[in-house]
Order: structure tokens, then C-alpha cells, then sequence
């Protein structure tokens, strides 16, 4: 099984209501070959929300508790980036998933760039929390542009 960013399979649960869509992941959960999970839902948050960004590193710092997950208007949102991580982890390790493609350049999925905590629009290398989290955990994690690898 795949484990699949929700907005990459159209689901509108991004922080400002919209989806992500790529058509093949899309059909790969229509035949029942990847799950959908979306980390910020399983953490408690609603569609739409605020931006939030991780501010003083990556997720692997946030997994350190040497950074921070800050919304737009200042709110410290860590916590409930770290319930949808773990949320996540587990049921990764359930449904055995072989891979998990996630949403680039997010705070939760991003796997390879993210974006700097400044909220300018400015994005550097880095894992998102849930990204992290997985790859400290074994599992392999890849982004929508890296989806051919795996099919």
C-alpha cells in the first residue's frame, strides 16, 4: 500500500480550502493501491486555516524541540503538527505502506523544501514534521515530483 498526501488526491483539505490534485495518485486510491491521510486534519486542524510555517529549522528540529510551527498570525501550532505526525506514523506502520508521497513544500509533508518561517514566500531545503517523522521511522518518503520512481 501507498500512503498518499489527501490533496494530491484531490481531497480540498489544504490550509486555504483547495486540493492539489495529480491524476495518477488520484487513481491509485480509486484502485484501492494508496490510502489518503492528511497529518494537519489528523491533528486537530479545520479547512480552511492559517498558514503556518516552521520557524528556526525543520521538522527534524521540531522532532528535537529545537524549532517551532508558527501560524501567520503567531500561534504556536507545534503541538498539533506533532499529534497529526505521530497520527500519521501509525497508520503508516498499519496498513504496512511501502512508500508515502506527500505534499511538497508544506510544514507537514514537505519532503525535500519547505518553506523558511519567515511567511515571504522564501522556501528552503528541509523535511516538513510528518516527513520527518516517517523517514527517522524507515519509512521512504518522496514527493509528488518524485512519483514515477515508485510506479
Amino acid at each position: 500500500m501507498i500512503l498518499v498526501s489527501s490533496c494530491l488526491a484531490g481531497l480540498e483539505c489544504r490550509y486555504n480550502g483547495t486540493h492539489s490534485q495529480v491524476e495518477k495518485i488520484r487513481d491509485l486510491v480509486k484502485q484501492n493501491q494508496a490510502m489518503m491521510v492528511c497529518p494537519e486534519l489528523l491533528g486537530g486542524f479545520a479547512t480552511p486555516r492559517e498558514p503556518a510555517e516552521i520557524a528556526g529549522g525543520t521538522g527534524d528540529d521540531v522532532l528535537a524541540g529545537r524549532a517551532r510551527v508558527i501560524a501567520k498570525s503567531g500561534e504556536d501550532v507545534t503541538e498539533m503538527y506533532l499529534e497529526g505526525a505521530y497520527k500519521t506514523l501509525e497508520l503508516a506502520r498499519q496498513v504496512q505502506a511501502k512508500c508515502v508521497v506527500l505534499k511538497e513544500n508544506s510544514p507537514s509533508c514537505g519532503s525535500q523544501m519547505i518553506y523558511d518561517g519567515t511567511f515571504a514566500n522564501q522556501k528552503v531545503p528541509g523535511e516538513g514534521v510528518t516527513a520527518a517523522l516517517l523517514r527517522r521511522e524507515g519509512f521512504r518518503v518522496i514527493s509528488e515530483d518524485e512519483l514515477a520512481e515508485v510506479l
